[in-house]
């Protein structure tokens, strides 16, 4: 999915982690999308972690979707989420209003989200 803008003209960055044979990834794909449209302030990935293990590393994902959200610096959130798009939309909300952290929220989503940019998929 490409929005356009890299996420450093952005402050926040959204990374769906998914694998293609999930059906609940399939049905939830065409909602992400359009939250990203409701949201410019963030840059919105899909990221299938059987094709691009070079990104995904060697995270242990047992259920999908999983979500890794970053503000302009840090790791925020790294986990699964229920495929229900009004829970991403709050979720996301509540990080930008609970306003800057000074730390990643582990290293292993701070990792992840510098391979994510590495790769030039945000």
């Amino acid at each position: 999915m490409d929005s356009g803008q890299s996420v450093e003209g952005r402050q926040w960055l959204v990374v769906c982690l998914c694998a293609q044979w999930c059906g609940t990834c399939t049905q939830y794909r065409q909602g992400f999308e359009a939250l990203a449209a409701s949201h410019p302030e963030a840059r919105f990935v899909w990221l299938d972690i059987e094709d691009r293990e070079d990104v995904a590393g060697d995270l242990d994902i047992e259920t999908f979707p999983s979500l890794l959200i970053s503000d302009a610096r840090h790791a925020r959130f790294l986990g699964p989420l229920l495929p229900q798009l009004p829970v991403l939309a709050r979720l996301l909300v509540s990080l930008q209003e609970a306003g800057l952290v000074e730390a990643p929220v582990s290293v292993a989503a701070q990792d992840l989200r510098e391979r994510v940019l590495a790769a030039g998929m945000a």
